[in-house]
């Protein structure tokens, strides 16, 4: 079997790959949970801040304590969020310094399927809520709804039977209405309910699908970069050939994310 480690080096790689994509999820989630204005926010894993932005603009947080073990990510979030309401940590879930005063609500993009252990990651922050306290989170179906990722995947593993342990959707069973659900109701959350947030992905040209995937950031351009200059052409050529493109060149697919949410 094929060994990729996933790189999360390059900051502007990733915007590039999956960040303009993070960004209009996270305004489908916020519109879900409607939180009320003025809250105190942790925001788990933000990366290069995509939902930071969204709840600065849709929730009007009292303050968002935003972290990421990431120092790459963090740098571009720090460059683009200069909003005083907004302190920024290198932390994981299980390293963040606490707030000295209980949150309100504690939301995480994108990333949930990355943490080692996401229970004890959940019940963890869930204790650092007032009660009654939102804790919700979102991440993508990589198994069936975030299309432009299942072509990848689907196009990866008819060319090289080895890719089948490294695609997302295989590799993170949790990014499902069950487990989520499970998750929440094991440390103890309450009201928990899970629902479908879709968006479009559209790419101008198979250059602007394709080139993402070069930057070696994230689990699909990790496993780019592992491959020699001829798998990765023949990879290149069997995509363009499965892709449709619309009659401007353009590709238009479909986006799902799977958003949970409960309260302490």
């Amino acid at each position: 079997m094929k060994s990729v480690d996933d790189s999360w080096a390059s900051a502007n790689s990733y915007d590039c790959f999956m960040g303009r994509w993070s960004r209009q999820a996270a305004y489908e989630f916020l519109s879900w949970i409607e939180p009320q204005p003025n809250l105190r926010w942790l925001e788990m894993g933000c990366g290069t801040g995509a939902l930071t932005e969204a709840i600065l603009e849709q929730a009007d947080p009292n303050s968002i304590m935003a972290c990421d073990p990431s120092e790459a990510l963090l740098g571009i979030a720090r460059e683009r969020i200069r909003d005083p309401r907004v302190s920024f940590q290198v932390a994981g879930a299980a390293s963040f310094q606490a707030h000295p005063s209980k949150l309100d609500v504690c939301a995480s993009g994108l990333v949930l399927n990355f943490i080692d252990d996401p229970k004890t990651a959940v019940g963890s922050i869930a204790q650092k809520l007032t009660d009654g306290g939102l804790v919700a989170a979102y991440v993508w179906d990589y198994a069936q709804g975030m299309e432009f990722l299942r072509v990848f995947w689907d196009a990866a593993v008819a060319l090289d039977s080895n890719a089948a342990d490294l695609d997302e959707g295989k590799r993170f069973p949790l990014c499902s209405p069950a487990p989520l659900r499970s998750v929440f109701e094991s440390v103890g959350l309450e009201n928990v309910e899970v629902t479908s947030l879709e968006t479009i992905t559209r790419f101008h040209s198979f250059s602007d699908y394709w080139t993402p995937f070069l930057g070696g950031t994230g689990p699909a351009p990790s496993y780019v970069s592992s491959l020699g200059d001829d798998e990765r052409q023949r990879l290149e050529k069997y995509l363009r050939a499965r892709l449709s493109p619309e009659g401007d060149g353009s590709l238009v697919l479909t986006a799902r994310a799977w958003g949970v949410r409960g309260s302490t």
